[in-house]
């Protein structure tokens, strides 16, 4: 019982951390020390990320993990 809560826990702290670096790593491609001279920045990529980073399809990995998690910490707390 204490392996199965033991392995929960780490795999939702995983499935966040997951999350966490994919969505700081997800930044600009080209150009990201663009000169404070052009405004455009020579790219066509918008200045500010969009709310997409927290969509279900860039973060399906990170979730199941810590689905997964979740459901080996509730094992216990089930009835036989």
């Amino acid at each position: 019982m204490a392996t199965t809560t033991l392995i929960g826990a780490l795999l939702v702290a995983a499935g966040l951390i997951y999350m966490a670096l994919a969505a700081i790593f997800r930044g600009r491609m080209t150009d990201p020390h663009a000169s404070a001279n052009d405004p455009a920045g020579r790219t066509l990529e918008p200045r500010r990320r969009g709310m997409g980073f927290l969509g279900l399809k860039a973060n399906w990995p990170g979730l199941l993990i810590a689905a997964i998690g979740v459901i080996l910490l509730l094992i216990p707390a089930v009835p036989s």
